[in-house]
C-alpha cells in the first residue's frame, strides 16, 4: 500500500499541506481583521442613513448564522466517515456541508437585496459601503468553499478520494472552519453590538 503522506512532513512532523493551509488562514485572519476593524470604526460615521438599527432583522440573520455552524457539524461529520473508510456517508455529509452552505449564500444573496430595496448600497454611506465589502468578502469565501465541498464530493464519487487521502478533505474542513469561526465574529459586531 503506498501511502501518499510520506515525504510531506515538515521538521514539526505536520503535513507540508497542513501547514500551509495553517499559514493560509493566519494570512486570512489579518485579511478579516482589518475589514472588521474598518467596520468598527467607520459603521457610526455615516451622516445619513439608512442606519444598522433601521435595517438589520437579527432572528433573520440568526437564522442564517445557525444553518452556517450546523455545516461545520456535518464537516465534521464528512471528515469522520472517510477516515473510517465509509465513503457512502462521507458523500452524504460533504453534500449536506455544500447545502447548507449554499442555503446561507441564498439567504446573504436575499438579506443584501432586501437592504438595497430599503436603500443601503456600496455608496449610500460608509457603514453601506464597510458593511457590504466585510460580508461580501466572507460570502466569497464561502461561495470558494462550497465550490471546494462540490470538488470533494466528485472526487469521492470517482474514487478518488480514498481513505489514505483524508488529509485532503481534513484542509478543506479546515477552509470551512475558519469560514464558520469568521462569521461567529463578524455576526457578533456587525449584527449584534450596536454601534
Amino acid at each position: 500500500m503506498h501511502d501518499e503522506n510520506v515525504g510531506h512532513a515538515t521538521t514539526t512532523g505536520l503535513d507540508n499541506r497542513k501547514m500551509l493551509m495553517w499559514v493560509f488562514l493566519a494570512s486570512d485572519c489579518l485579511f478579516f481583521g482589518s475589514l472588521i476593524s474598518t467596520y468598527m470604526v467607520m459603521r457610526s460615521q455615516s451622516g445619513v442613513g439608512p442606519f444598522p438599527g433601521d435595517i438589520f432583522d437579527i432572528l433573520y440573520t440568526s437564522v442564517s448564522a445557525f444553518v452556517l455552524l450546523m455545516s461545520s457539524l456535518t464537516m465534521v461529520l464528512s471528515l469522520s466517515a472517510l477516515q473510517r473508510g465509509d465513503h457512502k456517508n462521507t458523500r452524504i455529509w460533504l453534500l449536506a456541508t455544500a447545502f447548507l452552505g449554499a442555503i446561507f449564500l441564498g439567504g446573504q444573496y436575499y438579506e443584501f437585496t432586501v437592504f438595497v430595496a430599503e436603500g443601503l448600497t456600496l455608496s449610500t454611506n460608509i457603514f453601506g459601503t464597510t458593511f457590504f465589502v466585510l460580508t461580501g468578502f466572507h460570502g466569497t469565501h464561502v461561495a470558494i468553499g462550497v465550490m471546494m465541498l462540490l470538488s470533494m464530493y466528485g472526487a469521492s464519487v470517482l474514487g478518488k478520494l480514498p481513505q489514505s487521502s483524508s488529509i485532503n478533505l481534513e484542509l478543506v474542513g479546515l477552509y470551512w472552519h475558519f469560514v464558520d469561526i469568521v462569521w461567529i465574529v463578524i455576526f457578533t459586531i456587525v449584527y449584534l453590538i450596536p454601534s
